[in-house]
């Protein structure tokens, strides 16, 4: 007894399961997490160390060099890279895919331990670092404003209050408050007025550190009570160290009143942040890599409500570039697509089968199949995103196939007059083989998937396990549940079948006229199949002939990476001269934010400059409907920044996919690196004056910085020493006046705040400020510098960079709309070979483009595994070697279809499109099956000749293969349609399957017969007959 029979038998049985698949279906459904894409985790430390006011090279080289020598010794590591910037170094390590993030996270956390003894005695506070991609733009901003509080106020309950209560939730990596503007007391010393009062800035921060301490007394205890001790409190604000008794001299106290001049302040005045416009305060919250974006944003918006609750009315919060709305979207959008594809699936069936009863059967099988197949995902514990849905939609059209196949023979055997149970016994036995082979070999199109390797692999594995378990599940239900159902519901044929009348039965108008009109496409069909048949050498050329032509395409079509997606989000980097002054930063800045605003696709943006020559914005556009295409907005954006002189704009579009852990001005990364870094700069220079000259290019800059500003003081070292000065005191002098040194700190019970000294703005603007600082010599004389050194201006670098331990620079580029990566990589390759570059000069693609030259290589091994895949398989099944390069010999002209399809729509051939390939081969490999496997049934079992079987085989399968082939096309047809949002990343997957499909359809059905019959003579007789191993036993 078989599977069909067994169900046919015991219908109880079927429905109960059936019903318990969609149960479970129902409950997956709304627990399965939803995020953009399948979460593929990129681990990803970034360690940030600072010492201030040290210089960038100082900084590489006593920060940076040690951390990254001892990071080098973690396992797992595949690229350091570090920027040191004035006073700061932040250092990124990319692990490989394989490993533990958490786990990474130790081993880090050991190195920095084993690496604190080589760092500089003045860094007080030991690197941090965080489990966090900072490529990967932040998920969520909270944007705090409001007209009446101070900045300082807010700052503090953004940090205090908000920011600890939601880096705590799940998924979150960590809460930044940009536009930091914590409270600080500023003592700004006049150099003049210390001269005149014998005072020098050392001996002025000892006494700021010495008053203001927060140390404990003790206790008294008595006999009976206990008293703890407490001194005159701590001085919280400015005008309490005002009074200050800092030194007395000829028996007068010098109060720091009269030295200097002390305000409450920011600890950072260089820092500001804007929102619209308005001065804010803004926690940016960014997700681990692998936590859902949605849930993430959920619960922060949970938490919001109390936070209202506790603040004053004032403060008003706004949340804003919120990634999860466009997430959202698109799996709002796919369930609509997918909706549309259901329902022209059936009315394809309809048309087909024209009974209700026989349409109910495969409709109520493709909800079944695609709820099993989502229970089982939620089991394995992947998420719904573009991608599974992608698959989930594309299944919609091939999971019908099976139910349609078995279905269409019990129907034939009804027509042929058997009762319905018995034609249900014998049809579903029939095809039992058929549809095995043709979901088996169906799902080996994708095994190669689970072994890609690097993120596409990662990103694909979820669409395989979709694709692939809807087929399976769908190919059990088409042997169980449709027989069962085909037993009970279809009535009986009691006329005797008469194919030449296409009138025949009681069918409905559109039944009549669109069987009338398919009698004639068969009859045609068998004409010109009877052409081809006696023409077989013409045919044969045509085969060899599609074959050239999908080898030309596929080497001429240019590839791509990854679609570009329209998520309505820009992150955009501004970058001024390397010497301006943090004020006029701030002015070109807030005039480039006001530029940005005005355009009329732009909702909100988000500005924050932090010192140095760059900023940061971030950009909200309006609704999809309100606004032209992304790549329109771009450019007229970079038309309008463009009238702001003096500061350079990169935009760089929000993507789900971000790959490579650097943060760059633009998407793609380019690296050169060297040992000797002279000449580096040098040939970066001509790279980037040569991509700008190139239209394909747009936002070509680099991170090079070696044109800063640097005053150096000329110190003569034999007058100093004759004056009894110290190298370490002069060194301490300048640092306590220009530095931004913190002398003291205040301990408030929520926070702590910083005492900070300096020299008066007038006395820190220009270079000849330097010689005017005096400093204690050992005699206890005043010595200005002026006496023992010279100032001159030199340039030098405001950030150096680092990649694996060698210095190097990245050039960042975008791509003009419509210019796929594969010719932009070709096209800098080919400069990099013209300018006979040097081979001491080591280049490397990051980021994406890294990924996209991985992924070249692996595109072609792709399909090739597919192909040997199908080909052992069926020549299991078949026990044949010759009959499966029958079934492959139809791909080619999928494969041409699928190309031309893109060439025509301007699509670049992205990784996106390789899947609809495959998804091609699958189905264009089960037309074929369908054919052979019934010309060899009638060939070895009823001793037909090889032209009449397979005559007959495409003559019979023409309407079930018509039939699956325009569900399948069905099924693909709403997503080649690319409606709604992020159709970008569906469209070209659509467009192959549909363009092969159409191409395709046309050859195989004449191809596969002549290629059938060329090798049949090779192909042997199938598995060895009882008969056989007698003779074989009678020979030995």
């Amino acid at each position: 007894m078989n599977l069909s029979e067994l169900s046919i038998r015991r219908p109880v049985m079927v429905v109960l399961l059936s019903l318990s698949i969609i149960l479970a279906g129902v409950l997956a459904y709304g627990h399965i997490p939803v995020a953009a894409l399948p979460s593929y985790n990129t681990p990803v430390i970034n360690v940030s160390a600072d010492l201030a006011g040290a210089s960038p090279e100082t900084m590489a080289s006593s920060v940076a060099l040690p951390l990254e020598k001892q990071f080098s010794t973690i396992a797992g590591l595949s690229l350091i890279t570090s920027t040191s910037t004035l006073g700061n170094t932040s250092l990124t390590l990319e692990f490989d895919a394989s490993i533990n993030v958490n786990e990474a996270a130790v081993d880090v956390q050991a190195a920095l331990l084993r690496a604190q003894r080589q760092l500089p005695t003045e860094m007080t506070d030991l690197p941090s670092y965080r489990k966090v991609n900072p490529a990967d733009a932040p998920v969520l901003f909270i944007q705090m404003t409001s007209p009446s509080l101070n900045l300082s106020d807010l700052n503090d309950y953004a940090e205090n209050l908000i920011a600890p209560s939601l880096s705590t939730l799940p998924g979150v990596a960590q809460v930044s408050v940009n536009g930091q503007k914590r409270f600080a007391v500023r003592v700004r010393a006049r150099a003049d007025l210390m001269n005149a009062r014998n005072l020098t800035m050392d001996e002025l921060a000892t006494a700021l550190r010495a008053s203001n301490t927060n140390s404990p007394l003790g206790i008294l205890d008595g006999p009976s009570q206990t008293l703890t001790i407490q001194g005159n409190p701590q001085m919280m604000k400015a005008a309490d160290f005002a009074e200050l008794i800092v030194a007395t001299r000829n028996g007068q106290p010098v109060r720091l009143k009269e030295v200097a001049q002390v305000e409450d302040s920011f600890q950072s005045t260089k820092t500001a942040g804007s929102f619209n416009g308005e001065r804010s305060i803004t926690l940016l919250v960014q997700r681990q890599p692998d936590a859902n974006t949605v849930q993430v944003v959920d619960a922060v918006r949970k938490l919001l409500p109390g936070f209202k609750a506790q603040l004053p009315a004032s403060i008003q919060i706004s949340l804003v570039n919120d990634r999860s709305v466009s997430i959202r979207e698109a799996i709002h959008d796919v369930n609509l697509t997918l909706a549309l594809t259901v329902i022209l699936v059936v009315l394809v069936i309809f048309l087909f089968l024209h009974r209700a009863a026989a349409t109910f059967i495969p409709a109520v099988t493709m909800p079944i199949s695609l709820l099993g197949a989502l229970a089982l995902l939620y089991w394995l514990g992947y998420s719904l995103d573009n991608v599974s849905l992608l698959g989930i939609t594309l299944a919609v059209g091939l999971v019908v196939d099976d139910a349609i196949v078995v279905l269409e023979n019990i129907v034939r055997h009804i027509e042929m007059g058997k009762k319905p149970i018995q034609a249900a016994l014998v049809g579903a036995k029939e095809m039992g083989f058929t549809i095995i082979s043709i979901s088996v070999s169906l799902v080996a199109v994708f095994i190669p998937i689970f072994f890609m390797p690097g993120v596409i692999g990662l990103l694909f594995h979820e669409f395989a396990v979709v694709v692939s378990l809807s087929i399976l599940v769908s190919a059990i239900v088409s042997l169980t549940l449709v027989p069962m159902l085909a037993s009970r519901f279809l009535p009986a044929d009691t006329r005797e079948h008469n194919d030449s009348d296409p009138t025949h039965g009681e069918k409905s108008f559109i039944g009549r006229h669109f069987e009338a009109g398919f009698t004639k496409l068969r009859n045609g069909y068998v004409h010109l199949l009877d052409k081809a048949l006696a023409h077989r050498n013409v045919v044969l050329f045509i085969a060899v002939c599609t074959f050239a032509l999908t080898v030309l395409l596929y080497a001429t079509i240019p590839k791509g990476f990854f679609p570009e997606e329209d998520l309505g989000q820009i992150q955009v980097n501004t970058e001024a001269s390397e010497d301006i002054s943090s004020a006029a930063l701030q002015d070109l800045q807030s005039r480039v934010a006001a530029v940005l605003k005005a355009d009329p696709s732009v909702q909100d943006v988000t500005s924050f400059v932090g010192g140095g020559n760059t900023g940061r914005m971030f950009m909200v556009l309006k609704p999809r409907s309100e606004r032209p295409k992304m790549p329109v907005v771009l450019e007229n954006l970079r038309r309008a920044t463009s009238a702001v002189p003096g500061m350079a704009v990169y935009f760089r579009p929000v993507q789900n996919l971000q790959l490579g852990g650097r943060q760059s001005k633009s998407r793609y990364q380019y690296t050169l690196q060297s040992v000797s870094p002279d000449a580096l700069n040098d040939w970066a220079e001509k790279f980037i004056a040569g991509m700008r000259a190139d239209p394909a290019f747009r936002d070509v800059t680099s991170d090079s910085q070696i044109k800063g500003l640097q005053a150096s003081l000329r110190i003569d070292r034999d007058k100093a020493n004759l004056l009894g000065v110290q190298m370490s005191d002069i060194r301490t002098a300048l640092y306590s006046a220009f530095g931004e040194r913190q002398v003291s700190t205040i301990y408030s019970s929520a926070a702590s705040y910083y005492v900070i000294l300096e020299a008066a703005t007038p006395d820190r603007q220009y270079d000849d400020a330097l010689t005017r600082v005096s400093v204690r010599s050992k005699s206890g004389e005043l010595v200005k510098l002026s006496s023992i050194a010279y100032v001159e201006r030199t340039i030098g670098p405001t950030s150096v960079n680092h990649q694996g331990q060698l210095q190097a620079v990245t050039i960042s580029f975008n791509l003009a709309p419509d210019v796929p990566l594969g010719v932009a990589t070709g096209k800098i390759d080919v400069m990099g070979k013209d300018m006979s570059l040097p081979a001491s000069i080591i280049t490397r693609y990051g980021g994406d483009a890294a990924v996209f030259q991985d992924s070249q290589s692996s595109q072609i091994i792709l399909i090739i595994a597919a192909l040997a895949v199908i080909y052992v398989l069926l020549g299991v099944l078949y026990e044949s070697y010759i009959h499966p390069l029958t079934i492959l010999a139809g791909l080619p002209s999928a494969a041409v279809g699928a190309l031309l399809t893109l060439r025509l729509f301007g699509m670049d051939l992205t990784m996106i499109a390789i899947i609809g390939i495959l998804m091609l081969i699958g189905i264009v490999k089960k037309n074929a099956i369908m054919m052979i496997d019934f010309a060899l049934h009638a060939q070895r079992n009823e001793g037909m000749s090889p032209p009449e079987a397979i005559r007959q085989a495409c003559i019979l399968r023409f309407r079930p293969i018509m039939m699956t082939s325009a569900a399948a096309l069905m099924g693909a047809l709403p997503i080649a349609l690319g409606l709604g949002a992020g159709a970008e990343l569906r469209q070209p997957l659509g467009l192959a399957v549909v363009g092969g499909l159409l191409f395709s359809q046309v050859i195989t059905l004449f191809i596969t017969p002549v290629i059938y019959l060329f090798l049949d003579k090779y192909s042997g007789t199938g598995p060895v007959t009882d008969e056989q191993l007698v003779a074989l036993d009678s020979q030995a």
